[in-house]
């Protein structure tokens, strides 16, 4: 049973700023007011915050703590809290106070009285009738004060918010191990696409020395200054290294926001940036490299990469 006041000024339970799924779920219970409460939190994926709060009426004025607290809590994700009473509470009209007009429920007595007195007849207005006539019973919701509903709505928020973070770091870390084991092919691809880059501009140039080769046996011409000039535009061209570079150092940062998430808050939108960096040099590599190997290489670097943008979706 929660009975904690609210965490209103920063985030909620440990290691908060690891790697964290957008996808959890959170349940607790509280009491106020004589009454049990459960609150369950889910959240799933979504480009922002987008929050349904789902309150009874007897707490509806609760609903603005609720959302700051959730708003502290998460970072992104569709969440939806719902708060309900208790199975042992389940009838709303519990919230209900019963109350009685006693100086009304007197004066229609003495009517009656009065009435029969004038008329020589017998009484009968028992309690249940009287109970009955207009304005007797008046319900009324109970009221809480609202320092107590924010110290108990707002121990129940925590604990389910607690809940939740705890299945949403854990989903996290699986994400995490499956992203960097990805990471580690895509660098072993760049690795094999460098050796292979170097192997395709070196046979472009034998290529270019045989044709000028046959042509100087044909016509007994050599221009060695043309020669020159083909071999280093199509070297050029060819030349796919910068591309390489680049997307080491993506590789890099990558494994490096991951490794830092635990101080930077939610890195989600940022990991999917990095990732269309990649998907820009492995286009420029895929266009540049004129190779049927490199192309296979591009077509298996670019199915990991959308391997990864599939699970980043999911990171707060």
């Amino acid at each position: 049973m929660a009975n904690a006041g609210p965490c209103l000024d920063g985030a909620y339970g440990s290691g908060r700023f690891m790697i964290h799924s957008m996808t959890g779920f959170g349940r607790a219970q509280f009491e106020v007011a004589g009454r049990a409460f459960d609150i369950e939190i889910r959240s799933v994926n979504h480009r922002h915050i987008d929050m349904r709060v789902r309150l009874p009426r007897f707490l509806a004025e609760a609903e603005p703590l609720a959302k700051s607290m959730i708003q502290k809590g998460l970072g992104r994700g569709k969440v939806d809290v719902t708060i309900v009473p208790s199975s042992q509470s389940a009838d709303e009209n519990n919230a209900s106070v019963v109350r009685v007009d006693e100086g009304l429920a007197d004066r229609y007595v003495e009517a009656a009285r009065s009435l029969a007195r004038r008329g020589g007849l017998t009484t009968e207005l028992n309690v249940s009738t009287l109970l009955t006539l207009p304005g007797v019973v008046k319900l009324s919701e109970a009221s809480v004060e609202p320092e107590e509903l924010e110290r108990a709505l707002g121990g129940g928020l925590r604990e389910a918010l607690d809940a939740l973070l705890e299945m949403r770091a854990l989903e996290g870390k699986g994400l995490s191990q499956e992203i960097l084991g990805r990471l580690n092919t895509i660098e072993g691809l760049v690795e094999d696409l460098s050796a292979r880059a170097g192997q395709v501009v070196q046979a472009a140039k034998e290529r270019l020395r045989k044709r000028t080769e046959q042509i100087h046996q044909e016509t007994g011409l050599l221009d060695e200054a043309r020669l020159h000039q083909e071999i280093v535009i199509a070297a050029d061209r060819l030349d796919i290294t910068e591309e390489l570079v680049r997307l080491r150092s993506h590789i890099e940062q990558f494994r490096a926001v991951l490794g830092a998430a635990h101080g930077e808050g939610p890195v989600g939108r940022r990991l999917d940036f990095l990732l269309q960096e990649f998907g820009r040099e492995a286009n420029t590599v895929g266009s540049k490299g004129n190779d049927a190997s490199i192309a296979h290489q591009v077509v298996e670097l670019k199915s990991e990469i959308e391997r990864i943008r599939e699970q980043v979706q999911n990171i707060e």
